[in-house]
C-alpha cells in the first residue's frame, strides 16, 4: 500500500528480507557467480603479491653486489601477475554485467506483467509518472548492486583479510598497531549507514514526485498554456526540483563527511607505520623494502574500505530503490479469478443485473439496488444526469471494480465465475476518449495481433466507413500515428476506435460517450455505422446526444443511482417523465 500524497512506503521491509529477495533474483545464475567468485579469487590473489614482489625489489637494489638475474625474475613475476590480474578482472567484469543486465531485464519484465494485472483503480490512485520511475530508474539503480556490490563485496571483504594476513606474516607489531584504527572504521561506517539509507529514501521519494509531475504537466501543457499558467507551473515544478536538489545535496552531504573520515584514519595509520616501522629500519630488525611493502599493503588495506563505502552507498540505494519495487509487486489486486473460475467458449450476449448494490467508497453509494436484463444482440442505452451510475453499469460488466451486493450475469452465469481476460475477450469498448500508440493506424486497429489479416482490417474499416478517411491518406492504412494521435480530428480517432473493437469480433460493443466531441458530418457516418454494428451483437451505449439512441430496443433512464424508467424511444416520451423532459431540453436547445 502506498500513501499517493507522501508517497512513503507503508510496508515494512527489513534489510534481511530485502536481501533475501534480491538474492532470489540471481538465484536462477548461480554458476556465473561462482565462476566470477573463482575469477576474483585469482585476481586478489596475484594483487596481494606485487606489494610483495616491490618490497623484494626494494631490498635487493639494496643489496651489494646486485643479483641481477633474481632481480630479472622478480620483475618478470611482476609483469606476469599484473597482466594476469587484469585478465581475470576483465573477465570477472564481462560477466557480471551480462548477469546482472539479465537479472534487471527479468525483473523490469516481472514489474510491468504485474503492473499490467492492476485493478483500473491502482491507476486512478498511482500517477503514471511514478509508476515509470520505479520500472525504469528505481530497477536501473539495482543494476548496480548485481554488477558491483554482490561479487566485489566478497573481493573486497577477501583483499582485507589477504591484506592484514600478509602484513601479519611481514611484521606482527607494526600488523597489531594498524588494527588499532579499525574499531573507528566500523563505528563511522555504522553512523553513515543509519543517514546514508534516510538520505537515499527521500531522494527517490523526490525523483519519483518530480517525475510524476513532469509526465501530468506535460501530457496537459496545452490547458497550461490555454489558461496562461506557464509561471504558476514553473512555480511548483521549481518547488518539487528544489526539494530533490536539497535532498541529493544532503546526500552527498553524508558520503562527503564519511570518505574524508577514512581518508583520515588513514593517514594516522601511515604515519603509524612510517614512525614505528622507521624505528625498526634504524634499528636494523626491518628492511626498506619490508616497509616500503608495508605500506603498499596499508594503502590497499584502505582501498577496498573506501571501496566498501561506495558499495555501502550502492547497497542503500538499491535497498531504498527495491522496497518501492517490492511495495508494486505486494500490491496485489482486489479483483481477481476465483480458483474455480472457468472459461466460455462462445456466449451469445445476454446480460442481466439483479438487485446491484455498488460503491467506490464505503457507504456510498453509485448504484442502488440496480436490475435490469438484455437479451443478446439487443440494443440498449443508458440515459440519466452525470454521476447517475451509467458508466458504472458498463464499468462493473467489464470487472474493472466487484459489486458489493447482488449479481450480473452472462449468459445466466454469474461474471465472477468467468476468468477476467476471458470475459473480457467477449467485450469491445468504444470510449469517448480514443486512446491511439505511437505506431501506424494498422498497429492501433489490430493493437499488434499477427493474427488479424490486413484484409480484415480493411474490411471492419469499410464497415464503420472509415476506410473513406483512410484511403486519402499518403500511406493509407500505414500511416503514422503520433503520440496519442494527435495528428488525427477526434471524429478519425472515433473510426478508429470501432474498426478497432470490429475486428477483434465482440459479442458485446460497449460505447461510452463515443459521439460526445465529434462534429455532425462525422457524427451521421457514425451514426451509420452503429447501425450496421447493432446487428452483429449486444450492445450497451451510454449517450447525452439522445438523438443517438432513438432506434434502440430499450433505454434505461438512471437517476442517483436507481432506475426510474424504461422503455423504448416513443413508449418514454408518451409517458411525459424524466426522459421526455430531457428530450424536450435537447430539442429545444437544437
Amino acid at each position: 500500500m502506498y500513501d499517493i500524497d507522501t508517497d512513503q512506503r507503508l510496508y515494512n521491509y527489513s534489510d534481511k528480507a530485502i536481501l533475501k529477495r534480491l538474492m532470489s533474483y540471481a538465484k536462477p545464475y548461480v554458476p556465473a557467480f561462482v565462476l566470477t567468485f573463482f575469477l576474483m579469487v585469482l585476481s586478489v590473489m596475484f594483487a596481494l603479491l606485487e606489494p610483495f614482489i616491490i618490497g623484494l625489489s626494494i631490498d635487493t637494489l639494496t643489496e651489494i653486489p646486485i643479483d641481477t638475474t633474481f632481480l630479472f625474475r622478480i620483475l618478470a613475476l611482476f609483469v606476469a601477475s599484473i597482466i594476469l590480474s587484469a585478465l581475470f578482472e576483465y573477465l570477472q567484469t564481462i560477466i557480471l554485467q551480462k548477469t546482472g543486465q539479465t537479472i534487471i531485464y527479468n525483473m523490469r519484465e516481472e514489474v510491468f506483467t504485474h503492473v499490467e494485472r492492476q485493478d483500473i483503480e491502482y491507476f486512478n490512485t498511482i500517477p503514471t509518472g511514478k509508476l515509470v520511475t520505479r520500472i525504469a530508474n528505481d530497477t536501473n539503480t539495482l543494476n548496480e548492486m548485481y554488477t558491483s556490490v554482490v561479487v566485489n563485496v566478497f573481493r573486497n571483504l577477501l583483499m582485507i583479510i589477504g591484506i592484514m594476513t600478509a602484513m601479519l606474516l611481514l611484521n606482527v607489531r607494526l600488523a597489531l598497531l594498524v588494527l588499532t584504527v579499525i574499531p573507528f572504521i566500523i563505528i563511522f561506517s555504522f553512523i553513515f549507514r543509519r543517514f546514508s539509507r534516510k538520505a537515499y529514501r527521500t531522494v527517490r521519494a523526490n525523483m519519483s514526485r518530480v517525475n510524476g509531475y513532469l509526465a501530468e504537466h506535460l501530457s496537459g501543457m496545452k490547458v497550461v498554456q490555454i489558461f496562461n499558467k506557464e509561471k504558476d507551473k514553473h512555480r511548483e515544478f521549481d518547488d518539487k526540483n528544489t526539494e530533490l536538489k536539497n535532498s541529493e545535496l544532503r546526500e552527498l552531504l553524508v558520503f562527503a563527511i564519511y570518505r574524508p573520515t577514512v581518508y583520515m584514519l588513514f593517514m594516522i595509520a601511515t604515519i603509524i607505520i612510517f614512525f614505528f616501522g622507521g624505528m625498526q629500519v634504524i634499528a636494523g630488525t626491518l628492511t626498506v623494502g619490508t616497509l616500503v611493502a608495508f605500506y603498499n599493503y596499508l594503502r590497499r588495506f584502505f582501498e577496498p574500505i573506501q571501496q566498501l563505502a561506495e558499495q555501502f552507498n550502492i547497497v542503500q540505494a538499491a535497498f531504498a530503490s527495491s522496497e518501492r519495487i517490492f511495495a508494486i509487486l505486494d500490491n496485489h489486486p482486489e479483483v481477481v479469478d476465483r480458483p474455480d473460475a472457468i472459461e466460455l467458449e462462445e456466449v451469445r450476449g445476454e446480460i442481466e443485473f439483479k438487485n446491484v448494490w455498488f460503491a467506490y467508497k464505503k457507504d456510498e453509494w453509485v448504484l442502488k439496488d440496480v436490475s435490469f436484463k438484455v437479451n443478446a444482440k439487443e440494443a440498449v442505452a443508458f440515459v440519466g444526469a452525470t454521476g447517475a451510475g451509467k458508466t458504472t453499469i458498463l464499468a462493473l460488466l467489464c470487472r474493472n471494480y466487484d459489486i458489493q451486493h447482488g449479481q450480473i450475469l452472462l449468459d445466466g452465469i454469474d461474471i465472477r465465475n468467468i476468468k477476467i481476460a476471458n470475459l473480457r475477450s467477449f467485450i469491445g469498448q468504444m470510449l469517448q476518449d480514443v486512446f491511439m500508440f505511437s505506431g501506424t493506424i494498422m498497429s492501433n486497429i489490430t493493437l499488434r495481433d499477427d493474427s488479424i489479416s490486413e484484409e480484415e482490417v480493411e474490411q471492419a474499416c469499410k464497415y464503420v466507413n472509415a476506410h473513406r478517411f483512410i484511403e486519402k491518406l499518403p500511406n493509407k492504412y500505414y500511416e503514422q500515428v503520433r503520440e496519442r494521435g494527435n495528428n488525427y480530428s477526434a471524429g478519425q480517432r472515433q473510426l478508429i476506435s470501432f474498426a478497432r473493437t470490429l475486428v477483434h469480433k465482440p459479442r458485446i460493443m460497449i460505447l461510452d460517450e463515443a459521439t460526445a466531441n465529434i462534429d455532425t458530418e462525422t457524427e451521421e457516418l457514425i451514426q451509420e455505422s452503429l447501425k450496421k454494428m447493432m446487428n452483429i451483437g449486444t450492445m450497451l451505449i451510454v449517450a447525452h446526444r439522445l438523438s443517438t439512441i432513438q432506434h434502440v430496443d430499450n433505454i434505461i433512464v438512471l437517476q442517483h443511482g436507481e432506475i426510474i424508467e424504461q422503455g423504448n424511444h416513443q413508449e418514454l416520451l408518451k409517458q411525459k417523465g424524466h426522459y421526455y423532459y430531457l428530450y424536450k431540453l435537447q430539442y429545444q436547445e437544437q
